[in-house]
């Protein structure tokens, strides 16, 4: 694929200056948790640690990718808050938050630009 691309091409294809940062979520839950209890864990996630902090989740119960809810990266700010609120939480018994990566391309390293 060339590299000379149009700025045009290169935002819609989110690469070099419209590079976009998301980071994986690893979650494993207690093994005496009731089903209810995993459907009210994971709508408290949704609303207190995506919706508060403008961010979208993409995956399962135990494995996701989160990146911001509209066009952007997520700051490590917000990477660290869900980080803190996933922590705090007594359902999990497994927690691993992972370092900001190319949501599009994950293979690809970080600009440093971005």
């Amino acid at each position: 694929m060339a590299t000379n691309r149009s700025r045009r091409l290169r935002k819609k294809l989110c690469v070099d200056e419209f590079q976009e940062l998301g980071f994986e979520l690893n979650l494993e839950f207690k093994g005496d948790l009731s089903v209810e209890a995993i459907d009210a864990f994971l709508d408290q996630f949704l609303d207190e640690a995506m919706d508060a902090n403008n961010l979208d989740y993409v995956g399962g119960e135990g494995f996701g990718l989160v990146c911001l809810a509209e066009r952007g990266s997520v700051t490590e700010e917000q990477r660290q808050a869900v980080e803190n609120w996933l922590k705090a939480r007594s359902e999990l018994a497994v927690v691993e938050v992972g370092p900001l990566i190319d949501a599009w391309y994950p293979d690809k390293p970080i600009n440093a630009a971005v």
